[in-house]
Protein backbone atom coordinates (compact mmCIF):
# COMPACT_ATOMS: atom_id res chain seq x y z
CA UNK A 1 0.00 0.00 0.00
CA UNK A 2 1.45 3.23 -0.93
CA UNK A 3 1.49 6.47 1.31
CA UNK A 4 -0.79 9.27 0.74
CA UNK A 5 2.01 10.98 0.16
CA UNK A 6 3.40 8.92 -2.64
CA UNK A 7 0.18 9.26 -3.99
CA UNK A 8 0.03 12.82 -4.23
CA UNK A 9 3.60 12.67 -5.46
CA UNK A 10 1.79 10.24 -8.17
CA UNK A 11 -1.04 12.59 -9.17
CA UNK A 12 1.53 15.39 -9.78
CA UNK A 13 3.85 13.64 -12.11
CA UNK A 14 0.86 12.41 -13.80
CA UNK A 15 -0.88 16.33 -14.25
CA UNK A 16 2.71 17.59 -14.72
CA UNK A 17 3.31 15.08 -18.09
CA UNK A 18 -0.51 15.13 -19.16
CA UNK A 19 -0.43 16.15 -22.46
CA UNK A 20 -3.56 18.48 -23.18
CA UNK A 21 -5.42 18.09 -26.70
CA UNK A 22 -3.15 20.06 -29.52
CA UNK A 23 -6.82 22.04 -29.85
CA UNK A 24 -5.84 24.25 -27.15
CA UNK A 25 -3.34 26.08 -28.87
CA UNK A 26 -2.07 29.17 -26.79
CA UNK A 27 -4.79 28.12 -23.91
CA UNK A 28 -2.43 25.92 -22.66
CA UNK A 29 -1.16 28.04 -20.68
CA UNK A 30 -3.97 29.08 -18.88
CA UNK A 31 -5.27 25.43 -18.24
CA UNK A 32 -1.52 24.66 -16.57
CA UNK A 33 -1.83 27.61 -14.32
CA UNK A 34 -4.57 26.56 -13.47
CA UNK A 35 -3.51 23.15 -12.67
CA UNK A 36 -0.35 23.85 -10.78
CA UNK A 37 -2.20 26.01 -8.12
CA UNK A 38 -0.14 23.86 -5.25
CA UNK A 39 -3.49 22.20 -3.78
CA UNK A 40 -3.43 19.56 -1.21
CA UNK A 41 -4.93 17.23 -4.45
CA UNK A 42 -7.35 15.39 -1.72
CA UNK A 43 -9.74 13.63 -4.48
CA UNK A 44 -7.24 12.12 -6.67
CA UNK A 45 -5.40 10.61 -3.41
CA UNK A 46 -8.66 9.63 -1.93
CA UNK A 47 -8.94 8.16 -5.41
CA UNK A 48 -6.22 6.04 -5.54
CA UNK A 49 -5.85 5.33 -1.73
CA UNK A 50 -9.82 3.65 -2.64
CA UNK A 51 -8.50 1.57 -6.03
CA UNK A 52 -5.67 0.03 -3.97
CA UNK A 53 -7.85 -0.81 -0.50
CA UNK A 54 -10.29 -1.87 -2.91
CA UNK A 55 -7.27 -3.87 -5.11
CA UNK A 56 -6.26 -2.28 -8.25
CA UNK A 57 -3.34 -0.37 -9.34
CA UNK A 58 -2.72 2.92 -8.70
CA UNK A 59 -1.41 3.66 -12.00
CA UNK A 60 -4.38 1.92 -13.47
CA UNK A 61 -6.02 4.67 -11.48
CA UNK A 62 -4.42 7.86 -12.22
CA UNK A 63 -6.66 8.74 -15.44
CA UNK A 64 -9.66 8.41 -13.10
CA UNK A 65 -8.03 10.86 -10.33
CA UNK A 66 -6.60 13.36 -12.73
CA UNK A 67 -9.51 13.10 -13.81
CA UNK A 68 -11.49 14.68 -10.77
CA UNK A 69 -8.59 17.15 -10.02
CA UNK A 70 -9.26 18.86 -13.53
CA UNK A 71 -13.07 18.83 -12.74
CA UNK A 72 -12.28 20.33 -9.26
CA UNK A 73 -9.75 23.15 -11.16
CA UNK A 74 -12.29 23.92 -13.47
CA UNK A 75 -14.81 24.70 -10.40
CA UNK A 76 -12.23 26.62 -9.23
CA UNK A 77 -11.00 28.73 -12.02
CA UNK A 78 -15.18 29.65 -12.58
CA UNK A 79 -15.92 30.17 -8.97
CA UNK A 80 -13.47 32.63 -8.81
CA UNK A 81 -14.73 34.80 -11.62
CA UNK A 82 -15.77 38.79 -10.85
CA UNK A 83 -19.36 37.36 -11.97
CA UNK A 84 -19.49 34.81 -8.94
CA UNK A 85 -17.01 34.85 -6.00
CA UNK A 86 -14.73 38.11 -7.90
CA UNK A 87 -11.76 36.19 -6.31
CA UNK A 88 -8.40 37.71 -7.51
CA UNK A 89 -5.78 35.57 -5.83
CA UNK A 90 -6.00 31.60 -5.33
CA UNK A 91 -3.32 29.95 -3.04
CA UNK A 92 -1.33 32.88 -2.64
CA UNK A 93 -0.85 34.01 -6.61
CA UNK A 94 -3.26 35.23 -9.13
CA UNK A 95 -6.43 33.18 -10.20
CA UNK A 96 -6.77 32.24 -13.88
CA UNK A 97 -9.25 35.32 -14.56
CA UNK A 98 -6.49 37.77 -12.82
CA UNK A 99 -4.00 36.33 -14.43
CA UNK A 100 -4.78 35.64 -18.16
CA UNK A 101 -8.75 37.82 -18.25
CA UNK A 102 -11.71 36.78 -17.50
CA UNK A 103 -12.62 35.22 -21.00
CA UNK A 104 -9.37 33.38 -21.08
CA UNK A 105 -10.47 32.02 -17.80
CA UNK A 106 -14.06 30.90 -18.89
CA UNK A 107 -12.25 29.18 -22.00
CA UNK A 108 -9.40 27.43 -19.74
CA UNK A 109 -12.54 26.03 -17.19
CA UNK A 110 -13.57 24.41 -20.22
CA UNK A 111 -11.06 22.94 -21.63
CA UNK A 112 -10.15 21.64 -17.84
CA UNK A 113 -13.90 20.10 -18.01
CA UNK A 114 -13.41 18.58 -21.50
CA UNK A 115 -9.85 16.91 -20.37
CA UNK A 116 -11.51 15.66 -17.35
CA UNK A 117 -14.00 13.90 -19.38
CA UNK A 118 -11.33 12.79 -21.98
CA UNK A 119 -9.14 11.15 -19.47
CA UNK A 120 -12.87 9.36 -18.01
CA UNK A 121 -13.93 8.04 -21.10
CA UNK A 122 -10.19 6.25 -21.57
CA UNK A 123 -11.23 2.98 -19.85
CA UNK A 124 -13.12 0.43 -21.98
CA UNK A 125 -16.68 0.78 -19.43
CA UNK A 126 -18.31 3.82 -19.53
CA UNK A 127 -18.59 3.72 -16.01
CA UNK A 128 -15.88 6.16 -14.43
CA UNK A 129 -17.12 8.78 -17.08
CA UNK A 130 -20.95 8.57 -15.66
CA UNK A 131 -19.89 8.94 -12.32
CA UNK A 132 -17.70 11.81 -12.65
CA UNK A 133 -20.41 13.38 -15.24
CA UNK A 134 -23.04 12.94 -12.68
CA UNK A 135 -20.88 14.55 -9.68
CA UNK A 136 -20.13 17.69 -11.72
CA UNK A 137 -24.06 18.44 -12.40
CA UNK A 138 -24.31 17.83 -8.68
CA UNK A 139 -21.74 20.15 -8.08
CA UNK A 140 -22.67 23.16 -10.65
CA UNK A 141 -26.43 22.46 -9.07
CA UNK A 142 -24.80 23.34 -5.64
CA UNK A 143 -23.29 26.35 -6.70
CA UNK A 144 -26.13 27.62 -8.22
CA UNK A 145 -27.85 27.37 -4.95
CA UNK A 146 -25.27 28.79 -3.43
CA UNK A 147 -24.97 32.56 -5.76
CA UNK A 148 -28.33 32.58 -5.99
CA UNK A 149 -29.10 32.44 -2.36
CA UNK A 150 -32.04 29.40 -2.72
CA UNK A 151 -33.92 28.42 0.08
CA UNK A 152 -31.77 25.13 0.95
CA UNK A 153 -30.63 23.74 4.27
CA UNK A 154 -26.67 23.74 4.78
CA UNK A 155 -26.44 19.86 4.98
CA UNK A 156 -28.13 20.21 1.25
CA UNK A 157 -26.02 23.04 -0.44
CA UNK A 158 -22.56 21.07 0.90
CA UNK A 159 -23.90 17.68 0.24
CA UNK A 160 -23.81 18.99 -3.61
CA UNK A 161 -21.83 21.31 -3.99
CA UNK A 162 -18.89 19.98 -2.32
CA UNK A 163 -20.11 16.39 -1.48
CA UNK A 164 -20.74 15.27 -5.19
CA UNK A 165 -17.48 14.94 -6.47
CA UNK A 166 -15.88 13.44 -2.98
CA UNK A 167 -18.26 10.21 -4.06
CA UNK A 168 -17.17 10.28 -7.38
CA UNK A 169 -13.70 10.53 -5.84
CA UNK A 170 -14.35 7.02 -4.09
CA UNK A 171 -16.60 5.54 -6.90
CA UNK A 172 -14.37 6.43 -9.68
CA UNK A 173 -12.15 4.14 -7.62
CA UNK A 174 -14.71 1.26 -7.20
CA UNK A 175 -15.17 1.39 -10.99
CA UNK A 176 -11.33 1.09 -12.29
CA UNK A 177 -11.04 -1.99 -9.17
CA UNK A 178 -13.97 -3.79 -11.33
CA UNK A 179 -16.09 -3.69 -7.37
CA UNK A 180 -19.85 -5.06 -8.69
CA UNK A 181 -22.29 -2.07 -7.73
CA UNK A 182 -24.24 -4.44 -5.61
CA UNK A 183 -20.84 -4.35 -2.80
CA UNK A 184 -20.37 -1.41 -3.04
CA UNK A 185 -22.75 0.46 -0.34
CA UNK A 186 -20.73 0.54 2.76
CA UNK A 187 -17.86 2.21 0.27
CA UNK A 188 -20.55 4.77 -0.73
CA UNK A 189 -21.14 5.49 2.82
CA UNK A 190 -17.54 6.38 3.54
CA UNK A 191 -17.47 8.83 0.86
CA UNK A 192 -20.74 10.49 1.96
CA UNK A 193 -18.97 11.31 5.41
CA UNK A 194 -15.46 12.17 4.23
CA UNK A 195 -17.03 14.76 2.05
CA UNK A 196 -19.06 15.90 4.92
CA UNK A 197 -15.96 15.84 7.44
CA UNK A 198 -14.08 18.19 4.96
CA UNK A 199 -16.43 20.64 4.11
CA UNK A 200 -17.13 20.87 8.01
CA UNK A 201 -13.60 21.15 8.81
CA UNK A 202 -13.20 23.31 5.44
CA UNK A 203 -15.88 25.70 7.33
CA UNK A 204 -14.27 26.01 10.81
CA UNK A 205 -11.14 27.12 9.00
CA UNK A 206 -12.61 29.97 7.18
CA UNK A 207 -15.09 30.80 9.94
CA UNK A 208 -18.15 30.10 7.57
CA UNK A 209 -21.11 27.83 7.24
CA UNK A 210 -20.98 25.11 9.47
CA UNK A 211 -19.24 27.41 12.19
CA UNK A 212 -21.42 29.98 11.68
CA UNK A 213 -24.92 28.09 12.09
CA UNK A 214 -23.52 25.93 14.90
CA UNK A 215 -20.42 27.47 16.59
CA UNK A 216 -16.93 26.54 16.99
CA UNK A 217 -17.95 23.92 19.36
CA UNK A 218 -20.88 22.23 17.65
CA UNK A 219 -19.19 22.67 14.27
CA UNK A 220 -15.94 20.74 15.98
CA UNK A 221 -18.26 18.49 17.67
CA UNK A 222 -20.13 17.52 13.90
CA UNK A 223 -16.73 17.22 12.13
CA UNK A 224 -15.36 14.57 15.22
CA UNK A 225 -19.04 12.33 14.76
CA UNK A 226 -18.82 12.73 10.73
CA UNK A 227 -14.79 11.30 11.04
CA UNK A 228 -16.23 8.55 13.30
CA UNK A 229 -18.74 7.60 10.98
CA UNK A 230 -16.24 7.78 8.39
CA UNK A 231 -14.18 5.12 10.07
CA UNK A 232 -17.18 2.46 10.88
CA UNK A 233 -17.92 2.87 7.49
CA UNK A 234 -14.54 2.00 6.74
CA UNK A 235 -14.69 -1.17 9.14
CA UNK A 236 -17.31 -2.43 7.02
CA UNK A 237 -15.20 -2.38 3.90
CA UNK A 238 -12.97 -5.50 2.42
CA UNK A 239 -9.45 -4.87 2.17
CA UNK A 240 -6.48 -3.29 3.94
CA UNK A 241 -7.97 0.40 4.77
CA UNK A 242 -5.12 1.78 6.68
CA UNK A 243 -4.14 4.61 4.40
CA UNK A 244 -7.95 5.61 4.36
CA UNK A 245 -8.21 5.70 7.82
CA UNK A 246 -5.47 7.95 7.91
CA UNK A 247 -6.43 10.34 5.28
CA UNK A 248 -9.57 10.25 7.32
CA UNK A 249 -7.62 11.32 10.95
CA UNK A 250 -5.53 14.29 8.86
CA UNK A 251 -9.11 15.43 7.13
CA UNK A 252 -10.14 15.95 11.00
CA UNK A 253 -6.72 17.59 12.21
CA UNK A 254 -5.78 19.65 9.36
CA UNK A 255 -5.40 23.50 10.56
CA UNK A 256 -4.94 24.97 6.75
Amino acid sequence: MSTPEELRDLVESYLAELALTPELGGLEESTRHALAGGGKRVRPVLCLATAEAAGAEAEKTLPAAAALELVHSFSLVHDDLPALDNDELRRGRPSTWAAFGEDVAVLAGDALLAEALRLALSYPSPSVARELVQATLGMIGGQYLDVTGAQTDLASLHRLKTGRLFSASVACALWVAEVPEREQASWRAFADEIGLLFQIVDDILDEDGYLLEHGPEGARALADEAAERAQARLAEVPGETSVLAGIVSGLAARTS
